[in-house]
This record gives C-alpha cells, sequence and structure tokens, in this order.
C-alpha cells in the first residue's frame, strides 16, 4: 500500500470512502486504548466498594461475558469491514430502523465518553494542590468551574483536530499514548505487590463477599464493565483497517485479552495493597472519603512517592486518550448512520484526508453539550454502561440472522460453536442492562425514542427514492425487548426505583428466558436472504474499492 502521499491513497473530497491506513496493531491499540481509560484508576475502588474481595469474581465474571461479545464482533468485523460497523450490522439483518437504533445506542455511549474521561482528567488535576488553589478547575460539588469548562473545551477541541487530520494521525498519536497508558498499571502492579501486600484483606471487613451474590452482580455496572468495554472500537475502525479480514479478529481478542489480565491483576494488589484499618468497619471508604486517586494513595503509604506522583500525571494522560479515541468512534458512529440514510446525508461527507469531517465536528458539540448536566466520572457510568450493553445485544442476532441469511458470504474468522455462543453472549449483555438498573433503563428508553424520533424528521425529509426501506416485521422485536427490560429492572432488585418484587436469583432466571425467547423470536423475522445481500452489495464499494485503490 502506499502512503498518503502517494496517488494510491488519494481520493476526492466527499468521495464516500474513508481511507483503509490501519494496520494489526493500530486497531489493537485503538481497542486496547479504549479499555485502558479512567477505569483502572477508578475501577478496582467502586468494585471493592460493591463486593469486597469478592470484586475478583465480578472482573472474571465481566471478562467471560464480554469475551463472548468480542468473539462476536470479531467474526461479524471481519465478514464486513465497514465504518460504524455496531451500527451497520444490524442494518443488515433487520432494515434501517434496527441499524438506527443500534447505531443511536452505539453513538449515545460513544459521544458521552469523550466528555467523561475528559471530566475524569480534571478532576484529578484539580486534585494537585496548586492546580486547586490557581486554577479551580471544580466547583466544591465536583462540578466543572468556569476555567475547567474552558479547560475541558481545550482538550476536546484536541481531540478533534488530531481526528480531523486524519486516521493515521490518530492511530499514530494513540499508540504512544497506549504505551504509556499500559507501561503505567504494569508497573503499578509489580511496585505495589513488592512494597506493601497483606493477604489477610481477602477475609475482612465482612469476609470474602461480604455482600454476597448481589454485590458481586452490583460491582459490574459500578465500573467493572465500564473498564473493560472497548473492544469494538477496531471494528468501528473496519472502514479503514488496511487487511480487516487478517487483522480484526485478532485486534480484538488480543486487546480483550491483555485488558482483562491487566484489570484482574490490578484488583487483586488494589485489595492486597490496602492498610487493613480501613477495613476494620467494612468496605464503604477503603481509602478514605473522596480519594480521587486510589493507588496513589497506597504508593504513597507504601514510601514510593515516585510512583504516586506518576500515578497523577497518568490519572491525566489515561482519561484524555480515551477521550481521543471516543470522540473519532462516535464520528465514525454517526457517518454510519447517515451512509444509511437515517441521519442528515451530510455527516457522510469525507475529507479529502479520508476522514468524516462533519461527523468529527457533530462529535466535538454533543461532547460539550454533555459537560453541562453531567457532573462527574461516577454520575454516568452506570447509564453508559447499559447504552454500551444495548448497542453490544444487536451483535449476536445479527451474527445468527446473517449466518442463516447470508450464509456463502465469506467469512474469514468464525466464532466456535456459534449457536451456543451468540445466544449466551445475547443473554450476557442483557444481564448487564439489568444489572445497571432500572432508573439506567428507562432513561435510555427516552433517548433511544429521541433517537427515533430524528429519523422520522430525516426520513420525512428524504426524497422517495432515496428512503430508506424500512421493515417493520424485521424490527418488530426491538420495542418489546426494551421495554420488556425495562419492567423487568422495574419489578427486580437493581438500580434507583426498583421495587424488589422478583426473588433474588429468580429475577435472573426471568432475564434469561426473556433473552432466549426474544433472540429466537429476532432471528425468525431476519430479512430474507435477498435482501441482506441487496444491503451488502450497497456497501461493495466501501469494502472493495478502497482496498483495489491502495494496490501498489
Amino acid at each position: 500500500m502506499q502512503d498518503a502521499g502517494g496517488t494510491a491513497g488519494r481520493m476526492p473530497a466527499g468521495s464516500g470512502f474513508l481511507r483503509r491506513e490501519v494496520g494489526l496493531w493500530g486497531l489493537t491499540f485503538v481497542s486496547l486504548g479504549s479499555i485502558i481509560g479512567s477505569g483502572w484508576l477508578l475501577g478496582a475502588l467502586t468494585a471493592a466498594q460493591a463486593a469486597g474481595p469478592a470484586s475478583l469474581i465480578s472482573w472474571l465474571l465481566a471478562g467471560g461475558m464480554l469475551a463472548l461479545l468480542a468473539l462476536v464482533h470479531a467474526e461479524l468485523g471481519t465478514s464486513y469491514p465497514v465504518a460504524g460497523g455496531t451500527a451497520r450490522f444490524p442494518g443488515f439483518a433487520f432494515g434501517a430502523l434496527a441499524g438506527l437504533t443500534a447505531g443511536w445506542a452505539a453513538w449515545l455511549q460513544a459521544v458521552t465518553i469523550a466528555p467523561i474521561e475528559v471530566e475524569a482528567s480534571l478532576q484529578y488535576l484539580n486534585n494537585i494542590a496548586w492546580v486547586r488553589s490557581h486554577l479551580g478547575l471544580l466547583h466544591a460539588d465536583g462540578t466543572l468551574s468556569p476555567a475547567g469548562l474552558g479547560f475541558a473545551t481545550l482538550l476536546m477541541l484536541l481531540f478533534t483536530v488530531i481526528n480531523v487530520l486524519g486516521v493515521r494521525r490518530l492511530t499514530r498519536s494513540n499508540a504512544a499514548v497506549v504505551l504509556w497508558k499500559l507501561a503505567v498499571p504494569v508497573l503499578t502492579v509489580i511496585v505495589v505487590a513488592a512494597l506493601t501486600f497483606h493477604p489477610s484483606n481477602f477475609t475482612a471487613g465482612g469476609g470474602f463477599s461480604p455482600y454476597g451474590a448481589h454485590g458481586i452482580f452490583a460491582a459490574l455496572p459500578a465500573g467493572v464493565v465500564f473498564s473493560l468495554q472497548g473492544f469494538e472500537q477496531a471494528i468501528q475502525l473496519g472502514g479503514e483497517a488496511r487487511d480487516p479480514q487478517r487483522d480484526l479478529s485478532r485486534a480484538v481478542i488480543l486487546a480483550m485479552l491483555i485488558g482483562t489480565v491487566l484489570y484482574i491483576l490490578l484488583q487483586i494488589v488494589f485489595i492486597g495493597g490496602l492498610d487493613p484499618r480501613y477495613l476494620a468497619d467494612g468496605w464503604t471508604h477503603p481509602v478514605g472519603a473522596g480519594d480521587f486517586g486510589p493507588y496513589a494513595t497506597i504508593a504513597a503509604a507504601a514510601g514510593a512517592g515516585w510512583l504516586a506522583a506518576l500515578l497523577y500525571a497518568d490519572a491525566f494522560v489515561s482519561p484524555a486518550g480515551t477521550g481521543l479515541v471516543y470522540l473519532g468512534a462516535s464520528a465514525r458512529l454517526s457517518y454510519a448512520l447517515a451512509r444509511q440514510g437515517t441521519l442528515p446525508p451530510a455527516l457522510s461527507y469525507v475529507s479529502r484526508r479520508g476522514v468524516p469531517v462533519y461527523s468529527i465536528v457533530l462529535a466535538f458539540v454533543a461532547g460539550e453539550l454533555a459537560f453541562l448536566p453531567y457532573p462527574s466520572w461516577q454520575s454516568l457510568v452506570g447509564l453508559v454502561t447499559s447504552a454500551t450493553a444495548i448497542m453490544y445485544a444487536f451483535a449476536p442476532v445479527s451474527l445468527t440472522a446473517l449466518r442463516r441469511r447470508d450464509p456463502q458470504h465469506h467469512r474469514p474468522y468464525r466464532v466456535p460453536a456459534a449457536g451456543v455462543a451468540a445466544p449466551a453472549a445475547f443473554v450476557s449483555a442483557n444481564l448487564v442492562i439489568y444489572w445497571g438498573g432500572f432508573e439506567a433503563t428507562w432513561k435510555l428508553l427516552l433517548a433511544i425514542g429521541a433517537g427515533l424520533a430524528l429519523f422520522a424528521i430525516t426520513v420525512a425529509h428524504t426524497p422517495d427514492r432515496a428512503r430508506p426501506a424500512i421493515d417493520w416485521r424485521a424490527s418488530s422485536w426491538i420495542w418489546p425487548w426494551l421495554i420488556g427490560l425495562t419492567v423487568i429492572g422495574f419489578l427486580g432488585r437493581y438500580g434507583r426505583g426498583a421495587r424488589l418484587w422478583l426473588p433474588g436469583w429468580i429475577d435472573l432466571l426471568v432475564v434469561i428466558a426473556f433473552s432466549l425467547v426474544i433472540f429466537a423470536y429476532a432471528v425468525s423475522v431476519a430479512v430474507d436472504s435477498e435482501r441482506v445481500r441487496a444491503a451488502v452489495d450497497r456497501e461493495r464499494p466501501e469494502l472493495a474499492a478502497p482496498l483495489e485503490r491502495d494496490r501498489p
């Protein structure tokens, strides 16, 4: 492949094609950079507060559940390597309305994470005495001050400029950040384990599992799933992968494996590194109330002040790096929705640098608006986790439907035992939504309804011949599914507003049974083989033309 300056790499502005410039390590670092963000600094603390030492089980459970979803995404991404794949796979199988719903959930999640990570960066910076006294980035209640909003805007502008300059600069700048983000937590594991480790902590404060199974499950949306999500970012760049059939599955699986192992090790050294005195009364405040740097506190208490300083620096770099990736990811999603005809067509415009520039600008504007109602990292974690799970849930039903309706399609990677793995992945996503709590689910239901209203407006202003075909039967499972999960959440045991009418464990059986019924119905009503092939054929220019153009 020629470089961006060569003739092979050029394409006219507005051509509609993205450039295939991202290799295996660029894709891996995009996913890994999304996984290692502010979650590694706060995830272990929030998980321990919810489940105590049994939070280790939470990480193992989340790792297994998300691994199933990652394998499903790997097959879809290598088979249909298009930009914004999480929005477009459901569109192939269930029509435009399903693609819009999946894509809107994905966009809500992605566009909100960039400002969340920026807020996390500024919260940590404000913990430094000089910054707090001279800049005052936060109000006393933790919300952004005018100065904080100004610095947050500067960071968002920086992310926007890097994305507008092109995907090659995005992946190169991200690679350097990811190497730093990976090195610091690994160093933390080694140093904390060597300097201060108390095995007795694993049975302190009420035993290994002080809050029982409820605590283990409650820890998942409290930061565990949020920390591990992000593997799909390589899939979102599928339309820009140099060799997607070979590299996408490897990148997703490798990033997921590294991230899961690292987070489990971090949880182990966090629990073992705590001062046992703080655990005498339980796990409510294992490092002291209001502490924004739990690992730094442990390092300083162990006499490793240099590591504490490094951790405060990383507390800025890690969230900022993740915000950079997610601003680009949200732009690819709105680009994908515009190509499907479900959002205004201007969002699919591609500049001479091969980037969806208007979609990037939209992500910046939406990120700026998100600063206003959301005051802190903790306040949005549950909501973003549930939005992510809704996005993930579309993949296993799409995989099964596409295998049945498009069986001859070339699949460079195939999920082992997909007949079991795909339904299990769908159940996993629905359990995460349920554990996220009733309050998060009903709010997302309203937000998705707003997206459908925007879709209706877009379609109403689209000429008849260009309107996307809506197969109402193929998408008839979506609202019963989302409303059903909301009702189960209302009757269940998690989140504000839940009525606790479903007994423990019975609630999980209800979610599992409901999920399997919806899965079977959804697969049965997918569009027919001819419609699937027609939808895929419409993407042939994106799937094939850039590759032809890039040949030497």
